[in-house]
């Protein structure tokens, strides 16, 4: 399923954070928005969420208007986010946290993703379904998350900074899961981690001050100098 998001403006107070933002992916395909600390990054996927109210512009999945629709409804038109810091619920068990997930998703009769297909991607979260989720390292939450949000039968998986504050080996990982869901979902992540970022990019925008500053194709960034755009 095909996501824009065209003509984005936002304020906090005063303050225009977003300016005429227009982000899309297409079917099957990854789009990464780059860009330093502070620049919208997180805020553009908040408005895409409908966490974040927007002062112009349209978000269009599938041809289906979302830019009027309350949160969780734009979960059930089929945004799978995963936010930065994961908000994973720490008191319950992993099992429990996917069961949160899978709260009608899994019932659709077009569901994606069952809780045997996320303990094959991840098979840790198998190993460790019993276990409080607060106990878990940061990379074994960020997994547990992801898994979450695929259990809710989402047609865009929507990713903030994945690989904040994981080890090395488990970024591995969810880069190796973001290619092998490529083709089967359209992905859009945030990335402030040019390799990691480069190495699954169908395409990119780059956010500068809350303005698109550069777009291309993922195989361009070299070439478009994009790493000069982000690395301060």
């Amino acid at each position: 399923m095909t996501l824009h998001m065209r003509g984005i403006n936002q304020y906090y107070g005063s303050s225009h954070t977003l300016r005429d933002v227009s982000v899309s992916v297409g079917e099957g395909a990854c789009t990464v928005v780059l860009g330093r600390n502070g620049v919208g990054k997180t805020t553009l996927l908040k408005c895409l969420m409908g966490l974040l109210p927007i002062q112009g512009g349209e978000i269009m999945l599938g041809g289906r208007r979302l830019s009027d629709l309350p949160t969780h409804q734009r979960v059930v038109a089929g945004l799978g986010y995963v936010p930065q810091g994961r908000d994973i619920f720490p008191e319950l068990s992993v099992e429990e946290n996917l069961k949160v997930g899978a709260y009608g998703g899994e019932k659709s009769a077009k569901a994606r993703f069952g809780f045997s297909d996320v303990f094959q991607i991840f098979p840790v979260l198998k190993q460790m379904k019993g276990r409080l989720a607060g106990n878990l390292s940061g990379g074994q939450q960020q997994q547990l998350a992801i898994g979450r949000a695929l259990l809710t039968n989402p047609s865009i998986l929507v990713l903030d900074e994945p690989t904040e504050g994981i080890q090395p080996s488990i970024v591995q990982e969810i880069e190796g899961v973001i290619k092998s869901l490529k083709g089967e979902l359209s992905i859009l992540l945030v990335e402030q981690y040019f390799d990691f970022a480069q190495s699954v990019a169908d395409d990119y925008v780059v956010l500068v001050r809350g303005q698109v500053v550069a777009s291309g194709k993922g195989g361009d960034m070299d070439q478009d100098n994009v790493r000069s755009l982000i690395v301060v």
